[in-house]
């Protein structure tokens, strides 16, 4: 069986979820009275509630005879982490973009990183069916993107595919027919590379995400480069220290449709859960036991901001929360380590508080939260930036802030950002009487209160 591994990669919105939901109803993965809900990757409370992704998952479906592996991966840029993993373990990407609003930081953030991997793509123009789409306008802006971020001349020879992800339908032009998505299917099949490696090599499976079942214990889900992985087989975990954990192979699992499927052996291109290997983690190598040969580790982009997680000293300490302890506390931040690769933990000034470093607000707001709910009761700092020392000179993040609005408040947004040090890049006027400005502002300015 031929394997295609794909990730699906867009601004926050832009229909990423939706149009996976679509693949996994054309694929036949469901049964024609199975009873279906939208937005089925995004099993977690928080994305059902907040309307994002927040974690990249993993699913596979069938297309005459070619196994495709579809990351779906979150759209909002402080979980960039997520989508940096999942760009590690697949062949080719699927950039999303709104027929309307057109690429968006979010879509320039993770074009780069497809681009810096040399992932080949696929551009899809999505809600072709809104009543403002700018269909070829903004097709043109998704090749300015392209040529901004120096893509190659091979890379700018992308095809493109025009959806209505929630009707199911694709087409090769946008006045074309369309009543499904098969075209959208087939042009994964014919454009993006099978997967190279050898059966008979050394093994080596990187692990690019964590899961944790109550009857399994810990699932490592991550992709065979090389060689052949096999049910009860010994095997080396290349720890990120440099040392090596012999173990064997009790269960292996790939993915079908939102299920798991047992397997017995995964060659190379395969997506892949393995259990029952206790304290493996995000990037270490599954590899030989005899000749072991580690891939390199995952690099994730720095954090921006920190915040101080403490324990409740107020006079209601103790009321709602389970989990009140500093090492509640600590056990329950080590435990989010294990799982999420962009976040960093520092004990801050005594035993009772820790230095939290994410990549956004947001980021860390949805930790936050995640704690409440599973009762730890917790004291929060106020957000800072993070600082750094480039080239000698002390440096600060800074951010691509995107504006949409009427012609008539246009000065008024300009006059505003230049009190926040905004420095304004781009404005566009589509002609519809709103007006895009670009600014580049430092991210502490962002986080002041609303102007």
């Amino acid at each position: 069986m031929s394997i295609r591994n794909i990730a699906i990669i867009a601004h926050v919105d832009h229909g990423k979820t939706t149009l996976v939901d679509a693949l996994l109803k054309q694929s036949g993965i469901f049964r024609a009275n199975e009873q279906t809900e939208d937005r089925m990757m995004d099993s977690n409370d928080l994305e059902r509630e907040r309307g994002i992704t927040i974690l990249a998952k993993a699913t596979g479906v069938q297309y005459h005879g070619t196994k495709i592996n579809i990351i779906d991966t979150p759209g909002h840029s402080d979980f960039g982490g997520e989508v940096e993993r999942a760009l590690k373990i697949v062949d080719g990407v699927m950039l999303l973009v709104d027929s309307s609003e057109g690429p968006l930081p979010q879509t320039r953030y993770v074009l780069m990183k497809a681009l810096e991997a040399k992932l080949p793509q696929i551009v899809v123009i999505n809600k072709i069916d809104r009543p403002d789409a700018r269909i070829q306008e903004v097709l043109n802006e998704v090749y300015d993107l392209f040529i901004d971020l120096d893509a190659a001349e091979d890379q700018l020879d992308f095809p493109v595919i025009y959806t209505n992800a929630k009707q199911g339908i694709a087409k090769l032009t946008p006045d074309g027919e369309g009543t499904n998505l098969q075209p959208l299917f087939e042009k994964i099949v014919e454009h993006f590379p099978g997967p190279k490696g050898d059966p008979e090599g050394t093994l080596q499976m990187l692990v690019a995400n964590l899961d944790y079942s109550d009857y399994l214990g810990r699932l490592a889900i991550g992709r065979v480069f090389n060689g052949t992985l096999r049910l009860g087989d010994e095997v080396s975990i290349a720890k990120l220290d440099g040392s090596f954990q012999k173990t064997r192979i009790t269960k292996l699992y790939s993915f079908e449709g939102l299920k798991r499927v047992d397997e017995t052996v995964g060659p190379p291109g395969s997506i892949l859960a393995i259990a029952g290997v206790e304290g493996i983690t995000i990037g270490e190598t599954v590899t030989s036991a005899e000749t072991p040969d580690p891939l390199p580790p995952i690099q994730i982009d720095e954090p921006t901001i920190a915040m101080l997680f403490t324990i409740n000293t107020s006079p209601f300490a103790g009321r709602e929360g389970q989990y009140v302890t500093s090492r509640n506390l600590r056990d329950r931040l080590d435990k989010e380590l294990l799982t999420n690769v962009s976040i960093r933990v520092e004990q801050w000034g005594g035993p009772d508080a820790f230095k939290v470093m994410g990549r956004g607000e947001l980021q860390l707001a949805i930790l936050i939260e995640m704690m409440r709910r599973e009762g730890y009761e917790l004291q929060v700092g106020k957000p800072e930036i993070l600082t750094k020392e480039i080239d000698g000179k002390l440096s600060e993040p800074v951010e691509l802030l995107t504006i949409d609005c009427p012609e008539t408040f246009v000065g008024t947004v300009i006059e505003k950002m230049g009190t926040r040090k905004g420095k304004m890049e781009k404005m566009v006027n589509h002609g519809s009487g709103r007006v895009r400005l670009e600014f580049m502002v430092p991210s502490r300015e962002i986080g002041r209160a609303h102007v």
